[in-house]
């Protein structure tokens, strides 16, 4: 039975030795001659008497202390030591300290990077991470609350950027369940802000879907007075409409023009899958010529600065910019758009098979597990129609001549 009350504790006096002032259950006031004040708990386990310390009054006040006894109580009617417990959890709380969000965060970076995502992606994710350090980069990562992500996530989502934030929830959440899988937090504070956030607006890229269009922007294209290489990206951005980064990305050792196949690694795609993409007789012709332009290099359209890197992502859409089409009218991500509106309308190929070769990953896991085929003779078709259907509707009026100057 409890036999201190607080204003005992609170008079204690110092004697010239030592002595105890005890509150049952082996929890005791240890009052030393120098006037500190000690709590103790001696306690009995495998039949050896050990002595437990809880802290110094008044930082440890006696309902505390008495919640610390009741602790060690339960610890050894469930047969643990207390005092071992007591090292595991005084080494985990240091580890604890140790494992900051951003030192967990930078871990999960090196593994994305050791698995092959883009680096394109990875400096997304580092540009909104450096935006999660300043709040929460030091604190330890099983501490975080989802109060304070929350706060993190609205101070992004005050600047008007809220795809950003939506996406940074997102990132935070990986990061969460990794430090909950490698046993450095124990649940993933960020997936509870699912619907806290502002959705934002479908922003759908701008794109030419009609066939009158296409034709037009192809004569448009055929009369560019630019950068040679930027002509030829141009050019096969809308016979390939792969992905505008894979595009410009393109190295000459993925080709194999003798099989008119470019292979495409799966660090470069999207969805993390290698692809292949049949090369029409036009798209053939346009690389041969290319190849007398940067053949020498990496690159099949490298850095205008210099052949160690690959084009800007900014360059077809400048040259569209420069054609006189409006960032409302068309983008270089626009070209897939195009072709598969107009492919589907054809009603000659399989959806399937357009999907297939837009490299799109279809969500329904059921679905999926029975469209694993890559129709690939029916994409050597379609590619092949495409490129000529292009000329077909170039070839329908009369060739536009920009009057933009030479960008």
């Amino acid at each position: 039975m409890s036999t201190l009350f607080a204003t005992t504790v609170t008079n204690a006096k110092p004697r010239e030795s030592d002595y105890k002032l005890s509150d049952g259950g082996g929890l005791y006031l240890l009052v030393r001659s120098n006037g500190a004040k000690l709590w103790r708990l001696n306690y009995r386990y495998l039949e050896k008497y050990r002595t437990m310390a809880f802290g110094a009054w008044p930082d440890v006040s006696l309902a505390d202390a008495r919640g610390r006894r009741d602790e060690v109580r339960r610890l050894l009617a469930a047969g643990i030591d207390p005092s071992h417990q007591q090292k595991i959890d005084a080494a985990r709380a240091r580890v604890e300290e140790n494992d900051t969000f951003k030192t967990v965060a930078l871990e999960w970076i090196a593994k994305q990077e050791r698995e092959g995502l883009a680096e394109i992606t990875l400096s997304k994710i580092r540009w909104l991470l450096d935006k999660t350090y300043p709040k929460i980069g030091n604190r330890p990562i099983a501490k975080i609350t989802a109060q304070e992500v929350l706060a993190t996530l609205r101070a992004v989502e005050a600047t008007g950027r809220y795809e950003s934030a939506r996406r940074m929830r997102s990132v935070l959440s990986r990061i969460f369940r990794y430090a909950v899988a490698t046993t450095r937090a124990e649940r993933d504070p960020a997936s509870d802000l699912r619907g806290a956030l502002t959705v934002p607006k479908a922003k759908h890229l701008a794109a030419i879907t009609t066939a009158k269009g296409a034709g037009e922007i192809m004569r448009a294209i055929q009369g560019y007075t630019g950068h040679a290489v930027t002509l030829f990206a141009l050019r096969l951005s809308a016979h390939l409409f792969v992905r505008p980064g894979e595009l410009r990305q393109a190295e000459w050792a993925e080709f194999d023009f003798d099989r008119s196949i470019w292979e495409i690694p799966a660090e470069k795609m999207k969805m993390r899958r290698p692809h292949r993409v049949p090369l029409s007789t036009q798209v053939t012709d346009l690389f041969e010529q290319l190849w007398e332009l940067t053949g020498t290099g990496r690159y099949c359209f490298p850095s205008f600065r210099s052949g160690a890197r690959p084009m800007s992502e900014n360059t077809v859409n400048a040259a569209l910019r420069a054609l006189g089409f409006s960032q409302e009218q068309m983008t270089a991500h626009g070209f897939r758009a195009m072709a598969a509106t107009l492919l589907n309308e054809t009603g000659r190929f399989n959806p399937d098979a357009i999907e297939r070769q837009l490299a799109h990953m279809e969500n329904n896991g059921v679905r999926r597990a029975y469209t694993r085929g890559e129709y690939w003779d029916e994409r050597v078709i379609m590619m092949q129609f495409w490129s000529n259907e292009l000329e077909r509707l170039r070839d329908g009026a009369k060739v536009l001549k920009p009057n933009f100057g030479r960008r």
